[in-house]
């Protein structure tokens, strides 16, 4: 079956994906209600019964909303960091001791035929991370929540037969909008979130003749539109790249509805 994933919700009020092989399916984050989660994933054919856990990027409320609910119910161990752990720990309930599972930054864990490692990304966060999913000869990449994309993360999601990248907001679109200056301050810092601009920048330098596709995830709703985004990031690849290099094909993200299943195996 090789590797398939399913984007149940991305953007600015609620983040949530599944990975799954022929053996092994997790969850990463829940920043939906449990009960939207168990409805997505109905809607997808499956059901929390079946994963095997639940991986954390980092404590923000859009990506931990459903966690702890989630997790009691179907008793799921829960992954992050150490200081992850301390962070959220307070905000998703109780949690038996035995699900409360440390992966370190830069860990790679096996969850039946996949692996996954997690990569150390820039965000105001206590030690936000980035997952990269391997099976096989196949790699996926999860990069949203970026303040910039360094050279580190640059190195750890090149070479992706899928890439998961943030394209958070359109710059003119956020420092025209009402959020309080403090709010737009911390989205443009290294710490915040990434552009259009900066996705389609960056990805000129991750891209090989390996990758398929890449979805632009993590939409704010109040800053930016898919189309735009998508004609944003096409330009600023389009500007890099030579008539001859290899184009990925740009896939869009919903917040209020599931991407369809995307075998990495497929062309």
């Amino acid at each position: 079956m090789g590797m398939r994933f399913c984007m149940l919700g991305s953007g600015s009020t609620g983040n949530a994906m599944v990975v799954a092989a022929d053996e092994g399916k997790v969850l990463i984050d829940a920043g939906l209600s449990a009960k939207k989660v168990e409805q997505l994933m109905q809607e997808r054919g499956m059901s929390p019964q079946e994963l095997d856990a639940i991986l954390v990027t980092h404590e923000h409320a859009d990506h931990i909303k459903g966690l702890g609910a989630i997790a009691r119910k179907y008793d799921l161990p829960i992954y992050a960091n150490e200081k992850t752990w301390e962070a959220l720990d307070k905000q998703i309930g109780e949690i038996a001791e035995a699900n409360k599972c440390v992966m370190q930054t830069g860990e790679i864990r096996e969850f039946g035929s996949l692996q996954i490692e997690s990569y150390a990304i820039s965000h105001d966060a206590a030690e936000p991370v980035g997952y990269c999913f391997y099976h096989g000869e196949e790699k996926l990449s999860l990069a949203t929540d970026l303040g910039y994309m360094s050279s580190k993360v640059k190195e750890k999601i090149e070479d992706s037969d899928v890439l998961i990248l943030e394209a958070n907001h359109d710059i003119e679109m956020l420092r025209m909008g009402c959020y309080p200056w403090n709010i737009k301050r911390r989205i443009l810092s290294d710490v915040g979130h990434l552009s259009n601009e900066a996705a389609g920048s960056g990805l000129v330098d991750v891209v090989t003749a390996k990758t398929k596709r890449v979805y632009l995830a993590h939409l704010s709703r109040d800053h930016n539109m898919m189309d735009l985004a998508r004609l944003t990031v096409n330009n600023m690849v389009e500007e890099r790249l030579e008539p001859d290099d290899h184009r990925a094909k740009l896939m869009d993200t919903y917040h209020d509805r599931p991407t369809a299943w995307d075998r990495l195996s497929e062309e």
